[in-house]
């Protein structure tokens, strides 16, 4: 099964080897038939420190590394 890549932007890099990513997504309600923005946080795992708070990054599932972490930071093209 392929790994599910979202992309978001670094909220919190306090951890040690750890970024807090906010991913928002934009969906319908069925309902009022307006656009709604809904987001959730996740914990990546960030091997060299090197992210700040605002950076926009994209993040990729792989193998729990903590409690917390199932997540991992995919390295831009720039590196």
């Amino acid at each position: 099964m392929p790994k599910r890549i979202l992309q978001g932007t670094v909220v919190s890099d306090k951890g040690d080897k750890t970024v807090v990513v906010n991913v928002e997504r934009r969906l319908s309600d069925p309902v009022m038939k307006k656009t709604v923005r809904k987001s959730k946080r996740y914990h990546a795992h960030d091997a060299n420190n090197e992210l700040k708070i605002g950076d926009q990054v994209t993040i990729q599932e792989c193998r729990p590394i903590s409690k917390l972490k199932s997540w991992e930071v995919v390295p831009s093209n720039g590196e």
